[in-house]
């Protein structure tokens, strides 16, 4: 939220700009109704352990379904038109992950990610440094492998090494904030130049942008999401404020 505040300001025609505070009322809250009860809906049935989050997509999208044939907001033509666009991005995604998961699989026969993780153990660095060589590392290969590839063929090697070394904190806290360093940083190798899987599904979504404009607009929140992960990982209390309150 701090990162598109920043970067809308800064950025000239970014945002829909408007003269004057419009006054919340109402019939204002009623147009969003049916958006916060499909958000209700998905996070609650999450968080309420009652699907996934893979299920609650497609709650998620049955809802909003739902919610447009209350509000008389699709027909015929738009039901056509969203199912062609859908199964043409979906087969689009699909290729994009199929070539991916070739590439995982030739990295993992060569061994390539347990190899550079010797190396990474080899060069005798402290324990943060040690950690920010293996974040550097996701950022590396989440140009060439999908996010979850990445964690099942690296986190059995760097796991068991970072379990090793002394922060000056509990196993479990280290356990804890290791995790979220890593999910944060691999979010951001799918997005990090020059590859940038995700970077590349969703300029394919939206055909009539340049893949360089897609490229730039990634930008201010690559910054962001550095300045982030720089911070939690000096800072490890950060991220383990909240867990000191789960039983």
């Amino acid at each position: 939220m701090v990162a598109i505040g920043i970067y809308v300001r800064l950025v000239t025609g970014q945002a829909p700009e408007t003269e004057a505070q419009e006054r919340l009322d109402l019939q204002a809250l009623m147009c969003i109704l049916p958006i916060a009860v499909v958000f209700a809906i998905v996070f609650g049935g999450i968080y309420g352990g009652l699907f996934t989050p893979t299920e609650g997509a497609a709650v998620g999208a049955a809802s909003t379904f739902v919610a447009a044939l209350l509000k008389r907001e699709i027909n015929w033509a738009k039901f056509k038109h969203c199912f062609y666009d859908t199964a043409a991005s979906s087969a689009m995604i699909f290729l994009i992950f199929i070539g991916a998961d070739v590439m995982n699989a030739s990295l993992a026969l060569t061994q390539v990610p347990a190899q550079l993780a010797e190396v990474v153990g080899s060069w005798g660095l402290s324990p943060l440094l040690v950690v920010t060589a293996i974040l550097l590392f996701y950022v590396v290969l989440g140009a060439v492998m999908d996010e979850l590839s990445m964690i099942l063929l690296t986190i059995p090697i760097f796991f068991p090494m970072i379990m090793g070394l002394d922060f000056g904190m509990p196993k479990d806290s280290v356990a804890i904030w290791f995790g979220i360093m890593v999910l944060m940083t691999v979010g951001f190798g799918l997005l990090a130049p020059p590859v940038g899987l995700n970077v590349y599904v969703v300029n394919s979504i939206a055909k009539d942008v340049p893949i360089a404009e897609s490229y730039r607009g990634v930008m201010p929140f690559l910054v962001s999401d550095t300045l982030r992960t720089i911070v939690l990982l000096l800072f490890p209390s950060i991220s383990l404020w909240l867990v000191q309150f789960v039983g």
